[in-house]
């Protein structure tokens, strides 16, 4: 793999080598493209914002923000983002990283679909927040170059028909708890995906409570 793209060096610290190890062995190419391609966008977006940021954690917050979408968390009564963020919590206090740091990234990737709070956050928090939006829908495609782009796309590419696979992607880590999209960009996605399914909507919460007035 080459290590540097578009000026970014990919991490290659042991810290880095074991995360891209654990999450190759279970999200499929299209995430795992998705993820590192949101992690140079990110990188690049620090450097030109100078930006402190640790690229090592910034790395490992990318390849795990949508490990929640695994099917063994099919069950799960959380989000996708918390399940992901407790992956990455987990892997890295067992790699003896101290835990402000895997807070940060745990913050990181819960955050990452609520528009409006990562950028106030911390460094990390705001870049993975931003790069997945990037390589997702485009936010801030024109602060890159032609040849960032390329460069990134040709390294990782975005398969044929990536827009509709990342939206089926979603949908099936979300359909089987459809009440945890509530208040997200997630409802976005199951409203798109699955005919049946019927948003809850904060109104009708408020004036459907047991309160009298």
């Amino acid at each position: 793999m080459n290590k540097n793209i578009a000026g970014v060096e990919l991490p290659d610290s042991a810290l880095a080598r074991a995360a891209f190890e654990h999450v190759r062995g279970i999200e499929p190419e299209l995430l795992l493209h998705h993820a590192l391609r949101a992690f140079l966008f990110a990188a690049l977006m620090g450097f030109r914002e100078a930006l402190e940021f640790d690229a090592n954690l910034l790395y490992v917050g990318m390849l795990f923000h949508n490990v929640g979408l695994n099917p063994r968390f099919n069950r799960s009564p959380n989000r996708f983002e918390i399940d992901s963020a407790n992956e990455a919590r987990e892997f890295l206090l067992a790699q003896g990283v101290d835990d402000y740091a895997a807070t940060d990234v745990w913050n990181a990737i819960a955050l990452h679909t609520t528009p409006g709070i990562p950028d106030h956050m911390s460094a990390l928090v705001a870049l993975v927040g931003a790069g997945v939006q990037m390589d997702v829908r485009g936010a801030r495609y024109y602060e890159f170059t032609a040849q960032q782009r390329d460069a990134i796309v040709q390294a990782f590419p975005r398969e044929r028909g990536f827009k509709t696979k990342l939206i089926e992607a979603y949908a099936r880590g979300m359909e089987h708890r459809p009440e945890t999209t509530f208040g997200t960009v997630n409802a976005d996605v199951l409203d798109r995906w699955d005919p049946d399914y019927r948003r809850l909507n904060f109104c009708g919460l408020v004036l459907g409570s047991e309160w009298p007035n």
